[in-house]
């Protein structure tokens, strides 16, 4: 998949929008940018962000965000964001997109990796 400028200008403002979206505890806002599949998935906004607030406290409320630069997995973009959560424990999220038929982007799943100290 060919990736632009403007694809990644938009898939980082979309992974920024998301996340300040869980700053303000804006579960409909949050579960917007998720892709159809995610949505169908969770159904309701409020399930979403409970699962979100449980299993991903870094994308919760991290205290430190850091973009990285987009990454290719299985021919698809993928966006790592080096996160300190909020304990000060680093990990990197990194934010599987995918491109909707209106050739907008959408989130669509996001995996946590420990960074561990050595």
């Amino acid at each position: 998949m060919q990736i632009t400028e403007t694809d990644r200008t938009s898939i980082r403002s979309i992974v920024e929008q998301q996340l300040l979206a869980f700053q303000r505890d804006d579960a409909a806002a949050a579960f917007a940018f998720a892709s159809p599949g995610i949505q169908q998935q969770f159904r309701k906004a409020e399930s979403f962000m409970k699962m979100v607030k449980i299993a991903y406290q870094a994308v919760y409320r991290p205290r430190s965000v850091l973009f990285e630069d987009l990454a290719n997995i299985s021919g698809n973009p993928a966006q790592p964001v080096f996160l300190l959560d909020p304990k000060g424990i680093p990990s990197m999220a990194v934010y599987l997109m995918e491109k909707q038929p209106d050739r907008s982007w959408r989130i669509n799943g996001c995996y946590l990796v420990p960074i561990s100290e050595e």
